[in-house]
């Protein structure tokens, strides 16, 4: 567990089933990273999301307000194998998706700062990945707050998405 100024961050659980479908579902959410999901998708993802910390010991946490406990969304480093070639796939990669609540009041740059510094607290700083949709601009500047620099383009999914690292 992870605990910010107005966080808690804690490793994804199967009782967040619900907070993220309701995420899942939202077209303004979703737009850029997939499309609405399913609840079949989603519990997919979740276990997915669970399975992380048990084969690296990291993954994707759940993200909710210190007060009050609202669902924010979902950040954290993992490995999805997205067959994107030796130069991404085996470092590790950030990932987040925030609520509609949550968007634009800094959760995300607050989160991800904190999923970073304890990640490299646990290991030896080293380069991470993240994929991001060029015109999802708030997710290319949160990237850039946490100073992932593009560096490639790939084909993912049927898009040309834009391929960000992190340097130590």
């Amino acid at each position: 567990m992870i605990v910010t100024e107005r966080l808690i961050l804690s490793p994804c659980a199967l009782s967040d089933f619900d907070d993220c479908t309701a995420m899942r579902s939202d077209p303004k959410v979703m737009h850029f990273i997939g499309g609405t999901a399913a609840p079949e998708d989603t519990w997919i993802k979740l276990l997915r999301n669970i399975g992380h910390w048990t084969a690296f010991g990291y993954g994707l946490f759940s993200l909710r307000e210190k007060d009050g406990g609202r669902y924010l969304g979902e950040a954290g480093l993992a490995h999805f194998h997205r067959g994107l070639g030796d130069r991404f796939d085996p470092f590790p990669e950030g990932a987040w998706a925030l609520s509609g609540a949550a968007q634009g009041k800094g959760y995300g740059t607050e989160a991800l700062h904190a999923v970073h510094e304890w990640f490299f607290e646990r290991r030896d700083k080293g380069r991470t990945v993240c994929l991001i949709d060029a015109e999802n601009t708030p997710s290319v500047r949160l990237g850039e707050r946490l100073g992932y620099r593009p560096f490639d383009e790939a084909e993912y999914r049927g898009k040309v998405l834009t391929l960000f690292e992190r340097l130590p």
